[in-house]
């Protein structure tokens, strides 16, 4: 197999996909040694049409397949897309409309976040050769099974997903993935705004002194680590950031002190930078430091015990209804709502109220009950004695 390799073969092929109903879109990259993903291979397949790109060929111009990409009569497929629509987000062609076959596989009953060769294996009855699977995908040339392995990915994504379309429709489950497939298309789960890099990390205080450093270390290695082109670990990690944040360093000495600073990191080329970075932010903390919502309830003292009912209730009705819990709600979802009946989250929304939030409400209100039927819960109701009259 030959991999396309100049911008007149590319816009061949993409001539090929016009008008097709969808396409079947897989990427090879790296990305262990930098901040930004190197797009190394590119896959692709609709209905008898199917090909490999090379983005790494000299003078090859991507944009005939971006174009494809962005447009929204061509329904593009991939699995477990975060990363790859990571990367053409980044090339400004986010790929709209979408559709996961990760997140479909959920619904569908395959579990969570099923691998695709596992999905492969039990729809397709076929076993998927990983002799290549940790391939350097920037090396050239590329080998025929390299190619051979790459290409396969989309040849299959493209076989599974009519199949994976019609179980979910046939059931009543497709618009159960539809806020989750939108969800992948927004722009916000894709910034790299520096400014805005803190919203990826857990502050432990709300004061404005410690949010204001908070936001402003968090930019500062947003920032070094684009302009360097490394991984944000390598510049400063997590736990750093918060130390740094409660401490408010403001000179050598003081940063040099700190646990969690490399040592010698104030001598370094990133510490009067970071130093200074500190410092701004402090000139008006208040201004700076980002605004936390709180909750609006205060936490019930047995919210801890009705998660872990909630818990329970969760995997009983996701495993009666045969949908990967996690597409319900997260455990994020349940504390919610073990601490407001109230609560603004999507678990007492649309399908999922019908399929568990409506019952969880239940269970807090002693109207149902657990019970413990040899190897699996059962979920019943609480017949409630009248009350006696006077």
């Amino acid at each position: 197999m030959t991999p396309i390799t100049t911008t007149a073969e590319l816009m061949a092929f993409c001539d090929k996909l016009k008008g097709q109903p969808f396409v079947a879109v897989d990427t090879e990259f790296m990305r262990e040694t930098t901040y930004w993903p190197k797009l190394c291979l590119i896959q692709a397949a609709a209905p008898g049409v199917e090909a490999a790109i090379d983005p790494l060929a000299d003078g090859i111009d991507l944009e005939p397949f971006l174009v494809v990409l962005r447009d929204p009569a061509i329904l593009k497929v991939f699995h477990a897309a975060r990363q790859d629509v990571e990367i053409f987000n980044n090339l400004s062609a986010m790929p709209t409309p979408l559709f996961d076959t990760q997140v479909a596989g959920m619904a569908a009953g395959f579990g969570e976040q099923i691998a695709y060769d596992a999905l492969v294996r039990q729809m397709l009855k076929i076993e998927l050769d990983k002799s290549s699977r940790f391939t350097d995908w920037a090396r050239r040339p590329l080998s025929d099974n390299q190619l051979t392995y790459a290409i396969a990915d989309v040849t299959h994504l493209a076989e599974l997903y009519p199949m994976l379309r019609k179980r979910l429709e046939d059931e009543g489950r497709l618009a159960w993935v539809t806020d989750e497939m939108a969800s992948l298309n927004d722009p916000a789960n894709y910034d790299v705004d520096p400014e805005n890099a803190w919203k990826r990390l857990r502050p432990r205080r709300h004061t404005s002194k410690y949010l204001s450093v908070y936001r402003a270390v968090a930019a500062w290695r947003e920032r070094t680590a684009q302009t360097r082109d490394q991984p944000r670990g390598r510049i400063l990690k997590d736990e750093a950031i918060d130390e740094i944040a409660t401490q408010a360093p403001t000179d050598a000495e003081q940063l040099d002190r700190l646990r969690s600073a490399p040592k010698g990191f104030s001598g370094s080329r990133y510490g009067p930078e970071l130093l200074s970075a500190i410092r701004e932010a402090l000139k008006d903390h208040e201004a700076y430091a980002p605004v936390i919502e709180r909750a609006r309830h205060a936490p019930s003292p047995a919210a801890g015990a009705v998660v872990e009912l909630l818990k329970v209730l969760l995997k009983a009705r996701a495993e009666e209804a045969g949908v990967a819990s996690k597409l319900i709600a997260t455990v994020s979802d349940l504390e919610l709502i073990a601490n407001s009946d109230e609560a603004a989250t999507a678990a007492l929304t649309g399908w999922r109220r019908e399929a568990f939030g409506e019952d969880a409400l239940k269970l807090k209100r002693g109207e149902l009950a657990l019970v413990l039927d040899g190897a699996r819960v059962r979920v019943v109701e609480v017949r409630r004695a009248p009350k006696a009259s006077t």
